[in-house]
């Protein structure tokens, strides 16, 4: 469920950032695309504004109700902190008494 939740997530950013990138901010988002001349309302220059500030309203609608979901599905299950420091420690081994390797002293 978490990485069907996650993925969905990802995949509304990535929506999200390329609507919010095709707007203009003078208001005539994706020009070109209306056709030439403007003739069909639906891509004229307020018409294609309109569905991409649609658009924009349902993703960043969408961006929140996945945030708070996957926040309340990983709420529980955060990792215990390891310190570097005690696991290194507890990698260690501590040699033995009869262990101890002999150093060679030096002759003055």
């Amino acid at each position: 469920m978490g990485s069907v939740l996650l993925v969905v997530h990802l995949m509304v950013c990535i929506f999200l950032v390329a609507c919010i990138l095709m707007q203009r901010s003078t208001g005539g988002a994706l020009d070109g695309l209306g056709g030439g001349s403007g003739a069909s309302s639906f891509l004229s220059a307020r018409g294609t504004g309109n569905l991409l500030t649609r658009t924009t309203a349902v993703l960043a609608t969408l961006l929140f109700v996945t945030s708070i979901s996957l926040a309340l599905y990983y709420r529980g299950q955060a990792k215990p902190k390891e310190s570097i420091v005690e696991k290194a420690a507890a990698e260690q081994q501590v040699p033995q008494n009869d262990e101890v390797p002999v150093v060679p002293v030096a002759e003055k």
